[in-house]
């Protein structure tokens, strides 16, 4: 997969890094000392201290497709007389493809076809198919891991159905299981071609859209599985997501003396995924830092103490007084502060 430039976005007034720049050449307003109270020295504007959670973002450039894609090989033998168009999506019981004017069906499972299935038999593989049969509307048998004579008779009722010869049996090759519905990504032969069992007839991948961005190996902390992320569309739109797949792959240097590279790609599937969009470039906001239940103001509330440190003008009535804080994680134009005594609900003066 190609990668895509990669921005880090905070999303805050000020990143911790600008924020300890703009400390440092004089950006906040000095206040003399700490703890006395004064009179008529009320600020143009106050806002409150309040307890929340602070979380801090950072953003990866993506892209948004039906993500991985897999291949489809056929076990017949013959000619290909139908094939899906690409963008199709085929559901069980639906028709993949046909050999020899003959279809080739979807089941859902996770166990792939490996043997013909007749009376007699008994496995996982016979109970995956009668789900599947049953499923369908072909019935009169009991689902479990015997193929009975009563599951032949609902096999030939199926088969007749498909215009197959009713044989009461299921060949290698004639049905072909996912894990739900599939989307044909694109042909990987022609009408009219003579193949073989191993021939790949078809690219698939799921039905729902995904992101998937690449990480280097310096952001693998934002990539935890089930973590929810932001993710804005070309149209300025932001939907939430959730991270649904991580994968590491390790890329060999090619000389002695060169390091490995190690990229992460991140899968992220939609609470409602976004409709006609494919192959679009999107941005994803991860979660880089998280405070639970703190104090938090205003960044524009901090003062620069002359001895040094950070501080808040607390506003009491018609009287004010500056109270040193231990500041924390600055995210979405807020800061964490501590202070002995510091208390939610206060008012805090926002210098001019």
């Amino acid at each position: 997969m190609r990668r895509r430039g990669t921005t880090a976005a905070v999303a805050v007034a000020l990143t911790v890094g600008g924020v300890a720049a703009y400390l440092l050449t004089g950006g906040l307003p000095e206040a003399e000392g700490t703890g006395a109270r004064a009179a008529g020295n009320q600020p143009a504007a106050t806002a409150d201290i309040t307890r929340q959670t602070l979380v801090d973002k950072e953003s990866h450039g993506g892209s948004l497709g039906f993500g991985d894609t897999a291949s489809l090989t056929t076990r017949l033998s013959g000619t290909v007389t139908a094939l899906p168009a690409a963008g199709a999506t085929i559901r069980r019981g639906g028709t993949l493809y046909q050999v020899d004017n003959d279809p080739v069906v979807l089941l859902y499972g996770s166990l792939p076809a490996y043997r013909t299935l007749s009376p007699g038999d008994e496995g996982t593989d016979v109970t995956q198919f009668e789900k599947n049969l049953w499923a369908l509307g072909h019935r009169g048998f009991t689902v479990d891991d015997e193929y009975t004579p009563a599951t032949a008779d609902a096999v030939e009722d199926w088969q007749d159905d498909l215009g197959l010869d009713e044989t009461g049996t299921v060949e290698l090759g004639r049905v072909v299981y996912a894990g739900g519905p599939i989307r044909i990504a694109s042909r990987g032969v022609d009408l009219g071609a003579t193949v073989q069992p191993g021939t790949e007839l078809l690219s698939t991948t799921a039905t729902g859209r995904v992101a998937v961005v690449e990480l280097g190996i310096d952001d693998q902390r934002l990539a935890r599985k089930g973590t929810r992320v932001d993710v804005t569309l070309p149209d300025g739109k932001t939907v939430p997501a959730k991270i649904t797949g991580v994968v590491t792959t390790v890329e060999e240097a090619e000389n002695p003396g060169q390091q490995d590279t190690t990229a992460i790609q991140v899968t992220v599937g939609f609470d409602k995924a976004p409709q006609g969009l494919d192959d679009a470039a999107v941005t994803v906001a991860f979660v880089s830092s998280r405070r639970e239940n703190v104090l938090t103001v205003p960044v524009n509330a901090l003062l620069a103490l002359a001895e040094g440190g950070y501080g808040l003008q607390i506003v009491d009535g018609t009287s004010t007084r500056i109270v040193a804080v231990e500041t924390g994680l600055f995210a979405s134009g807020r800061v964490e502060v501590s202070a002995e005594g510091l208390a939610e609900g206060w008012k805090v003066g926002i210098p001019t």
